[in-house]
């Protein structure tokens, strides 16, 4: 699967909770406490399913945060994601960037590898966005050559 760049930067190719990646009633449940464990919400794991926030409103999508302030924000300003915004990075972004020294500082022991692969990596959305914005800027310098 390729990269799934969400509009605040979270990658659903990696999420858990992402429809293409749920095979089983325990992917449900791992996610359910994995996020539990990490962010202290808890989504009963039947209602595990999300069919991200690129699926348009048409579509009726399943999303995990239906509240999501950037998700119509982005849509409303017809941006692809957080990271074409004059505004980066706003208070709506910056309340769902995933920091993890900060996340782990919250832990006795480090976070297991296996963890911050399922748990972690898919919402490390400011990595994901200055990425892309490292990316924009080197097309604008080459296109200004």
């Amino acid at each position: 699967m390729k990269d799934i760049v969400t509009r605040c930067g979270y990658r659903c190719d990696l999420c858990l909770a992402y429809k293409e990646n749920i095979s089983s009633r325990e992917d449900q449940q791992r996610i359910s406490d994995g996020w539990f464990k990490y962010y202290g919400f808890r989504i009963p794991p039947e209602q595990v399913c999300c069919d991200g926030c690129l699926a348009s409103d048409s579509e009726n999508p399943r999303l995990m945060d239906p509240r999501c302030p950037v998700r119509p924000c982005v849509i409303e300003k017809g941006l692809q994601n957080c990271a074409y915004c004059n505004e980066y990075i706003c208070k709506k972004l910056e309340q769902r960037i995933v920091d993890y020294k900060f996340l782990g500082s919250k832990f006795e022991q480090p976070i297991p590898k296996e963890d911050y692969e399922n748990f972690i990596k898919p919402y490390e959305a400011g990595k994901v966005l200055d990425d892309v914005r490292r990316r924009l800027r080197r097309k604008y310098c080459n296109a200004n050559r």
